[in-house]
Order: C-alpha cells, then sequence, then structure tokens
C-alpha cells in the first residue's frame, strides 16, 4: 500500500539527516504542512531543539502580497522555524531523498484569527463563541479560505494536497489546559454545542422556515439533561447519534439545521477544491491530487469535517481526488469510517486510511501492519501515517517493519 507520513517544516529544516531518515521507513510520500494551526510539539531526534512552540495559525511559505492586499482575513506569518520558506526547503530536501510531496492545509481552524475578529466566530445556542471555529456561512470566511487554499496547496514541489478542516469546526478542539471534558456530551451533545447561530446562520434556519428563535430554546432545552448528567450510553455510533439529535430537537427542526448545514458544507467544500484545482492548472499541474479529511457522518465536525459520500466522492464539480479518513480504533470503527464511501468511488479515487503511529498520543504502531490489511479490505488503497515527526525510534522501528511487511 502507498503510505504517506506526515511532517511540519521544523522537523526537516536544520535536520540534514530527516529527509533520509523519512524515505528509509519506506513511505513514498510526505504530507508537509503549509498551513496549520497552533502546536506544541516535539521533535525527538532534532539537531538543535526538542520542543518547537507554533503559537498561533500561520503560513510557512511567503505569501503573496498582491493577493491579500487590503484584506482584514488574511494569513499569519510564522516566526519560529528559520528561513522564509520553510515549507519549500523542507519540501527540496523530501524531494531529495526520492520523497513525493504534498502540501497539508488546515482551512476553518483558527485562534488567532478569531481572536481579531471576534465577528466570525461559530457562536452557540447559548451565546458562546469559539475563537478557534471561523462560521463558513460567513462570505468573508470563504473567502478567506478559499484564497488560503489556492496559495497553500499548490506551492513549488507539492504534487498534490491534503485540506483539513474544510468544513464546519464546533465545540471540541485541543485547547490548552482544557476543561471541557467534566460532562459527558456524547456526539448529539457535541453536535448541538457546534450549532451556530451568528446572524448569518440564523438567518439561514430563516429562509429554510424556521424560527431561529426557536431553534435556539429546542437546542438549549435538550441540553439541559446532558448538563445534568444524563448520557446516552447507547449512542455510539452515527446514526445513532443522528437519531438521538433528532430526538432531542424534533426530527423537523433536526432537518432545518441539518439542510443549513450541509448547504454551507458543500458549496464552502466545492469552491475550496475548485479554487485549489484552478491554481494547480495555472502552473500546469494538470495531475495534481486534492484530497479531503473527511468523516462519512454529515453532522460530524472539526478536522475531519462531516461529508456527504456521494457529494465528496462522486466526480461532480467540487468533488475530491479522494479522502483521508482517521481509522484509528476498533475493527468495527474503521469498517465505520471507511464502508460508506466504497459504493461512492469514481475510477482512481484515493481511500486513504490514516492511523496514529505515536504511542504516546494512542497510537498502535505495533499493530499497524494487521490493522492495515483490515483497511484494505474495507477499500482502503493508501494509508497515512501520524505524525513521523512526534514518534519516538521504537515508533518509527515498528512502522518501518509493519510497511516492510505490507509492500
Amino acid at each position: 500500500m502507498r503510505a504517506s507520513a506526515f511532517l511540519y517544516p521544523w522537523d526537516v529544516v536544520g535536520d540534514p539527516d530527516a529527509a533520509r531518515r523519512i524515505a528509509d521507513l519506506g513511505v513514498r510520500q510526505v504530507t508537509l504542512a503549509s498551513a496549520y494551526h497552533s502546536t506544541r510539539a516535539l521533535t525527538p531526534r532534532h539537531p538543535r531543539h526538542r520542543i518547537v512552540t507554533a503559537e498561533h495559525s500561520a503560513v510557512y511559505y511567503p505569501v503573496d502580497p498582491a493577493r491579500w492586499a487590503g484584506r482584514a482575513l488574511r494569513p499569519y506569518p510564522q516566526r519560529w522555524t528559520e528561513g522564509e520558506d520553510p515549507f519549500g526547503a523542507a519540501a527540496e530536501a523530501l524531494a531529495g531523498a526520492g520523497l513525493e510531496v504534498h502540501s497539508w492545509v488546515i482551512l476553518a481552524h483558527n485562534t488567532r484569527l478569531g481572536a481579531e475578529h471576534p465577528g466570525i466566530r461559530v457562536r452557540n445556542a447559548h451565546g458562546d463563541s469559539y475563537p478557534w471555529a471561523p462560521c463558513i456561512a460567513r462570505e468573508e470566511v470563504r473567502a478567506y479560505a478559499v484564497s488560503l487554499a489556492a496559495e497553500a496547496a499548490v506551492r513549488p514541489g507539492a504534487r498534490g494536497t491534503e485540506l483539513e478542516s474544510c468544513g464546519w469546526y464546533g465545540l471540541s478542539h485541543l485547547s490548552a489546559h482544557d476543561k471541557t471534558g467534566g460532562v459527558r456530551l456524547g456526539g448529539a451533545g457535541q453536535y448541538l454545542m457546534s450549532l451556530c447561530f451568528c446572524p448569518v446562520c440564523e438567518a439561514g434556519y430563516a429562509s429554510l422556515g424556521a424560527d431561529p428563535g426557536r431553534l435556539r430554546s429546542a437546542v438549549t432545552g435538550a441540553l439541559e439533561p446532558l448538563w445534568a448528567g444524563a448520557y446516552n450510553e447507547t449512542a455510539r455510533g452515527r446514526e445513532e447519534e443522528w437519531a438521538e439529535v433528532e430526538g432531542l430537537l424534533g426530527a423537523e427542526l433536526a432537518a432545518v439545521a441539518a439542510a443549513w448545514r450541509n448547504r454551507i458544507a458543500s458549496a464552502f467544500r466545492s469552491e475550496v477544491v475548485e479554487a485549489v484545482r484552478d491554481a494547480a492548472r495555472e502552473r500546469g499541474g494538470t495531475d495534481f491530487r486534492v484530497l479531503l479529511h473527511a468523516d462519512p457522518a454529515p453532522h460530524r465536525c472539526g478536522a475531519n469535517a462531516g461529508t456527504d459520500p456521494a457529494g465528496v466522492l462522486g466526480g461532480g464539480p467540487g468533488a475530491a481526488d479522494g479522502v483521508v479518513l482517521a481509522c484509528t480504533g476498533d475493527a468495527a470503527e474503521r469498517a465505520a469510517v471507511l464502508a460508506p464511501f466504497g459504493p461512492h468511488r469514481a475510477p482512481g479515487t484515493v481511500l486513504a486510511a490514516n492511523f496514529t503511529v505515536v504511542a504516546g498520543m494512542g497510537g498502535r504502531p505495533e499493530a499497524l501492519a494487521e490493522e492495515a490489511a483490515h483497511a484494505r479490505e474495507l477499500g482502503a488503497g493508501e494509508l497515512r501515517l501520524y505524525h513521523a515527526g512526534l514518534a519516538s525510534d521504537a515508533d518509527l522501528a515498528a512502522v518501518r517493519g509493519a510497511l516492510s511487511r505490507l509492500v
């Protein structure tokens, strides 16, 4: 199976051995961050540092000033990795080791952008706003994300791209010193806490015949039992989650909320994908691959944005060349993620199974060969390995052994 390892530019820049070390794992490709959110990352083997603190969302290349002139929403430069173009430097080194480079672009997830522009944030039914989650129903957010995708995806040296958070973001977010786990919300509660009630979304609900005030009251009322501790132990799968949402809101209001959000997410995805394709064509990249980090349940939010498998892989306008699907979990979870996409695959469409291979982050690199073989039985043709830069030497040795058995 074709395998790609995720990397940050700082994993390669300043480490002359990094590119060869990654190639020796047996991967053919690297998915390299070109636009990424804030993080604090371990670098176990770098000769100059052990921790990199990316203080805010940033791009790892020099932006085109003409593209962003006069625009309030624009990408932020980084200052924690040396050089004017860390992505370009890392891509060149990786290509020199025989690796194909694809860009990795984060879209609807940017805490600094939300902090500096409060009006663009997702706003929940209680009136709380989420700085990390720009609302994709807002015209200015879509314009920003489309321009960012076109610029950050089609970098010199990149043969394709993987777009993360290409859809709705919501409550779930790995914040520093996070204290949101005291009440178990489950999938239904997460969805209800992620529904946006900014003025644009309220107008959207109204355009579909729903009173936004009634919907807001229904959401806050539905959440009350959860605050009291009435967690539904049985609603674990995606279908059960949505059935619980319908039970809590009522089928009519649940359908209106879903219709609005699905319409916006589909249009957003199509705009982004077409902008990337146009940018690739301008550079002469006719075989440039566009993949989305996705989930088969449209109501799910976050990095792996919920999608309609038929729409995202159907081959029509805005359809992607494939999806990257989170497969770290048991066999049932892999089947739940991979199987819905199978019937909708056009010829040449990619299903990439994404496995966490960092044991300290819950990964099981020692089981990679067996779990990847199961993913292949379910239709996956490629692997993604999260994350080669964060993994220990023992983790990488396990990956190397697994890939040698999967060839």
